[in-house]
């Protein structure tokens, strides 16, 4: 169903429709939606018609779409100290409209702002003027943990300290803007701007295309653009970094590394030699030209900076010092989100850009004079107490600012002792009552408390600010700080445009692309990461395979050979699937623990786990639809089977999880251009399928042939149809140990196996210096030959133990060349 103009036109002459029947706006705050006098905002007005003209229902499953597509994409967010620390994005389906001239003159206050801490920051780090002419004091800058002595003289490549701003504004009761917060260290976010706004304008296309709202891409166009002029080289390569998978915004990183066309990378896959910056790939080190760093300064360097922190590159300062890689932002602008500098913004931009302060701070003193000291402690019951510097000060600041009344005896009395002890280390600020945006719930439309994050980015022609935001709302009516953290939920904020919306798009105009059929570089942990994630996923398979074909056996026990299920047992221990027990039998509760118990490292359930981890490292590198199928794979083993499961509800389980896997795998055939990255994931595929199937050969071959062991290596190895069509016979040692292990001709097979193996060695990027072939190209060849030539009645558990020792050497030779020193040859 879409929106009509009619329909709009007749819930506009009935004045406030139904649907705000329930809105009551707070008394002592602004609210974006209504008026004092309760009507609609003239902005807001299409957007209210708009949702009223259509059926409680149809809006319902119009939000269903949006949350669906996020929950499809893999949008999420991590909060910390969770035992559910991955967790859905969570979107408010209700979009914050902001008046174009209103948000026009906030434009003007960002740009100003950014210039104003650009200035700030390039004194600070050069100079000092300002700390020398008493502008402002030398413990607001130096106390900081974020200022970062080692990058005093340090002058920017490109000449510029802040590439990328983000500002955090609340509206006060009044109507006006104010700034709680600047972000010039790594601003996060943006990422979830494009997720927002992909959900509601698919789930509100009508809505969206005739309100005109302002559309977000050119913003990105102009930072991709930006950050890749840094550098003089014609094609730079910039790089993301990021802390990896475990960061709490990971999704927005590997998101925006690919919608940009950047290359994600973490610290272990940068190396300085010569004080120049390169990416350790699988084809040697490839220069770094431009890092935008998502890792907090104090982190990025561990010779210079932090010591104890993993998270950087050793050496990445001093080649920022000689000027061989530009870094945004600049390393060490975390200085300038301390409160303690926010009181002396409005004075310090009078002096340095001769202007008053556009957008106000939230009014703000800092402790460390005595005056404003004075003041703190006489309003302290009226004031906000805060960290002067980043998160300094006790634990009772975990959640963010106290207000001074609202604290305990004890606490009270912790805080006014911190402050009396070391005042330097707080600031007291206004309590700031935030204005309120309509969220959609349970009742209906209410009112809840927002907070806006702005975007700007620093062009060859001055500042840009996105035209779109990110804003947060809470669940509580009286919150004062919202953070994803503390259970927030996202924003879309919409700018209607005033005139006809441009054409934007991030694609090259046709006459300007350069023809190529690279994808860029693929860093050593990347290859890594899809070699063990073609690991798992066939690990796992395997272990499914058995699991359903032990579960068939024990539907049937009267014809079953218990020479068999301890067999059966055996391979599940051997493939970690069950405990290692001589003697023990098979049971339900066996199979079902080989299905979901953690505690085993062979279980389907810690596998595809195992594959999840080293896929999130890559998320980047896969499509939205592969992501869906291992989402759903996860889950799938999120959900196990009740107690007293029977072997017909374990073959469905398994049924279940192969149709999962064998969707992944298919997509990763058919959607994966034939590149690096799709060698590497082969290669992890097919090396562990032949170490998988040779150790079940040799466990159902070992000794005497025991009754139904040849018809399980047949299932195993998906052999049965193929087997009766060539034989219609029952199943005999030579012929069935011909398909499984020599068929070259069967997908599954051991010799099947090695000849992709083979080829894909072949068209890996390995050279030597004498041209001779490497250690893996002649395990491949020596496998190869041997398998060639050798008669099925020849095969016996020495031939495939001989097989399997090789495949693994063969992968540990991969590991060594590849990933583990990266750049280093490997001499064959």
């Amino acid at each position: 169903m879409s929106v009509t103009e009619p329909s709009l036109a007749e819930n506009s002459r009935r004045g406030r429709p139904a649907l705000l029947d329930g809105y009551v706006p707070l008394a002592d705050a602004y609210d974006e939606l209504m008026r004092p006098d309760g009507s609609i905002r003239p902005h807001w007005r299409f957007l209210v018609d708009a949702f009223a003209a259509l059926a409680p229902a149809e809006l319902e499953r119009r939000f269903a779409t949006a949350d669906r597509h996020l929950r499809d994409a893999g949008v999420f967010h991590r909060v910390y100290g969770s035992d559910e620390s991955e967790r859905i994005w969570p979107l408010s389906h209700v979009p914050l409209v902001i008046d174009p001239a209103e948000w026009k003159a906030l434009e003007a206050g960002i740009t100003q702002r950014a210039e104003l801490l650009e200035a700030l920051v390039a004194d600070f780090y050069g100079p000092a003027d300002l700390v020398r002419g008493g502008h402002v004091p030398a413990a607001v800058v130096a106390g900081s943990e974020d200022f970062l002595r080692p990058m005093v003289g340090v002058e920017p490549k490109d000449g510029f300290h802040l590439r990328v701003y983000a500002v955090d504004l609340g509206r006060g009761p009044d109507g006006n803007w104010w700034v709680l917060s600047d972000r010039a260290q790594a601003p996060s976010g943006m990422g979830y701007v494009l997720e927002n706004r992909i959900a509601l304008s698919r789930s509100l296309p009508d809505i969206y295309r005739q309100m005109k709202i302002r559309r977000v891409a050119s913003f990105f166009q102009t930072l991709r653009d930006t950050l890749a002029a840094m550098h003089e080289r014609e094609r730079a390569r910039v790089c993301l970094l990021t802390p990896g998978p475990m960061n709490e915004t990971y999704f927005e990183h590997a998101y925006l590394a690919r919608y940009l066309g950047f290359l994600l990378v973490e610290g272990a896959d940068l190396v300085v030699r010569d004080s120049k910056l390169t990416v350790r790939t699988v084809e040697g080190s490839q220069p770094a030209d431009v890092i935008w760093r998502r890792v907090d300064s104090d982190f990025i360097d561990p010779l210079e900076l932090n010591p104890g922190s993993r998270l950087g590159v050793p050496g990445l300062v001093e080649a920022v010092r000689e000027g061989n890689v530009s870094v945004v932002n600049g390393i060490g602008s975390g200085v300038l989100e301390s409160r303690a500098l926010m009181s002396f913004l409005p004075a310090l931009c009078r002096h340095v850009l001769g202007e008053n302060l556009l957008l106000p701070n939230v009014a703000t003193w800092w402790c460390g004079q005595e005056r404003e000291r004075a003041h703190v402690l006489d309003a302290f019951n009226d004031l906000a107490i805060a960290p002067a510097f980043g998160t300094t000060g006790t634990g009772l600041f975990r959640s963010g600012p106290l207000v001074g009344g609202e604290l305990g005896r004890s606490a009270r009395k912790t805080v006014l002792d911190a402050l009396k002890r070391r005042a330097v280390d707080f600031v007291g600020q206004e309590v700031v009552r935030l204005s309120t945006t309509p969220a959609w719930t349970s009742k209906g439309m209410e009112p809840r408390p927002c907070v806006v994050r702005a975007y700007a980015v620093r062009t060859p022609d001055g500042w840009t600010v996105m035209p779109g935001a990110f804003s947060r709302v809470s669940d509580r009516l009286d919150a004062r700080a919202i953070t994803m953290q503390q259970g927030g939920s996202a924003v879309d904020v919409w700018i209607p445009a005033e005139g006809d919306l441009p054409q934007t798009t991030l694609l090259t105009e046709p006459d300007e692309v350069r023809i190529t059929r690279r994808t860029g570089a693929l860093p050593s942990r990347a290859a890594d990461n899809l070699f063990w994630l073609g690991r798992y996923m066939e690990r796992a398979e395997a272990s499914l395979r058995l699991i359903r074909a032990s579960a068939q056996r024990l539907s049937d026990r009267e014809d079953l050979d218990d020479r068999l299920v301890g067999r059966l047992r055996a391979a599940l221990a051997g493939l970690g699937a069950a405990e290692a027990a001589d003697g023990q039998g098979l049971g339900s509760d066996e199979l079902v623990d080989a299905l979901y118990d953690l505690r085993l490292s062979g279980s389907a359930a810690s596998l595809v786990r195992g594959a999840r981890t080293a896929a999130s490292s890559i998320r980047e590198r896969l499509s939205p639809q592969a992501w869906r199928e291992l989402t759903k794979l996860v889950g799938h083993f999120d959900r196990p089977l009740p107690a007293g499961a029977t072997e017909g509800d374990i073959i469905d389980a398994c049924d279940e999880s192969l149709d999962l896997l064998a969707g992944f795998a298919g997509l990763s055939q058919e959607n994966m251009n034939r590149l690096l990255g799709w060698r590497f994931l082969e290669l992890g595929r097919r090396i562990e399928r032949t170490s998988a199937t040779c150790s079940l050969i040799e466990r159902f071959i070992r000794g005497e042939i025991v009754r139904g062991a040849l018809d399980v290596l047949l299932e195993l190895a998906d052999s049965q149809i193929s087997y009766g069509v060539r034989y219609a016979t029952l199943a005999g040692r030579p012929a069935v140990l011909d398909m499984v292990v020599l068929d070259d001709a069967n997908p599954r097979s051991v010799a099947f196996q090695i000849g992709v193996i083979s080829r894909m060695l072949a068209a890996l990027p390995i050279q030597t210096a004498d041209g001779l072939p490497t250690a893996e190209e002649k395990i491949a060849s020596l496998l190869v030959a041997e398998l060639a030539t050798t008669a099925a009645g020849d095969v016996d558990t020495s031939t495939i133990g001989w097989v399997r020792m090789q495949v693994m050497r063969l992968s540990d030779l991969i590991t060594a060349r590849f990933f583990v020193h990266g750049n280093v040859a490997v001499q064959g």
